[in-house]
């Protein structure tokens, strides 16, 4: 076991309903799923509101609308749950370098190189969802241990908002008592096996004789039998390549006048578009972020129709960002200004 690695899963919540509600107030603490509520539409996803109901997603729209008759559906906007998992994975960039992303609201990062004293790895973990929720108002529940299956074990462990550390002391307390079908490889079929034979947690599992594991799941059973010891050795998958590149400004003063905060933007506009072109990539998404004098963060994103990698066109979008967020306030007090990019493409 290998107890110097620091691996932390996050998975966001109900993430395409829950970006839904946050975006249509009206719709919060309602039902919620994203999809088609036709008979012939399929439940896409599902808020927590909805799920108490039984509503999962992968099911018929008709079939939820006859369990929770008030459900709202919406459709699905990709191009919105593209442009926020864009923020989120901005958010991963800034702690390492290390990300492997599994969808749009889902990912594993390997955080060892910072992580380096008991403590690190759960005090990183609450700063990851604590931006998380301050810049773009969403949950996320936080897996953290010493290798990917924990980690992934741990953030589904206490859903929604949940936080999990699982010590390399503590894995087999932690495992023992959870179902047997939490384990990767244990499809439908193995566990019906498994189930006939009385192995219902991931204990029973890991206290089988070996014999019984290969005359009944054949030799993967074997490596089944690994998985529920807690042993994983597989690192965590990344190009190492960006997925956002931005550029930030903190402030001796605090600016209070939108006409100073132009050049600024323009400035880091020109920062962002060089490091673009050197990678030889065009981005679809910026993001313009802006921190106040008391000390909360807030961003802005825009998905653009056509890739962009000129400094004038990052510009033009952050500025048009920074005007439509200005013109609804009296007075503000800017510390920190930041401009980036994402979504990227080859030329």
């Amino acid at each position: 076991m290998n107890r110097t690695r620091a691996v932390i899963h996050v998975d966001m919540d109900a993430f395409y309903a829950s970006v839904v509600q946050r975006d249509r107030p009206e719709l919060r603490g309602r039902p919620v799923a994203v999809g088609g509520g036709s008979h012939r539409g399929v439940v896409a996803a599902a808020s927590y509101e909805a799920r108490r109901f039984g509503v999962r997603s992968a099911m018929p729209g008709h079939r939820a609308r006859k369990l929770c008759p008030e459900i709202v559906f919406v459709k699905p906007q990709m191009n919105r749950f593209r442009e926020v998992s864009s923020q989120i994975f901005a958010i991963f960039s800034e702690f390492t370098g290390l990300v492997e992303g599994l969808s749009l609201d889902e990912a594993f990062l390997d955080v060892s190189e910072t992580c380096t004293r008991p403590g690190d790895i759960q005090e990183t973990g609450r700063l990851i969802k604590q931006r998380i929720a301050e810049e773009t108002g969403l949950r996320a529940s936080v897996g953290m241990s010493h290798n990917k299956l924990l980690a992934k074990l741990a953030s589904d462990y206490d859903k929604p908002d949940g936080f999990v550390y699982v010590a390399p002391g503590d894995v087999q307390r932690f495992m023992d008592p959870l179902p047997v079908r939490r384990l990767w490889g244990v499809g439908e079929q193995t566990g019906k096996k498994l189930r006939s034979a009385g192995i219902l947690t991931i204990g029973q599992l890991r206290k089988a004789s070996s014999s019984w594991v290969i005359q009944a799941l054949g030799d993967r059973g074997l490596e089944l039998q690994q998985i529920a010891s807690g042993l994983d050795q597989r690192p965590v998958k990344t190009e190492r390549v960006s997925r956002s590149i931005s550029q930030e400004t903190t402030f001796d003063r605090d600016h209070t006048s939108i006409d100073t905060l132009f050049p600024v933007i323009r400035n880091q506009a020109e920062k962002v578009a060089a490091r673009l072109q050197k990678k030889g990539y065009r981005a679809r998404t910026v993001t313009l972020k802006l921190r106040s004098g008391t000390f909360s963060t807030l961003t802005r994103s825009q998905t653009v129709q056509v890739p962009i990698d000129s400094a004038d066109a990052i510009a033009e979008v952050a500025g048009e960002l920074l005007g439509h967020w200005a013109q609804f306030r009296t007075s503000f007090s800017i510390r920190l200004l930041g401009v980036g990019v994402s979504g990227f493409g080859h030329d």
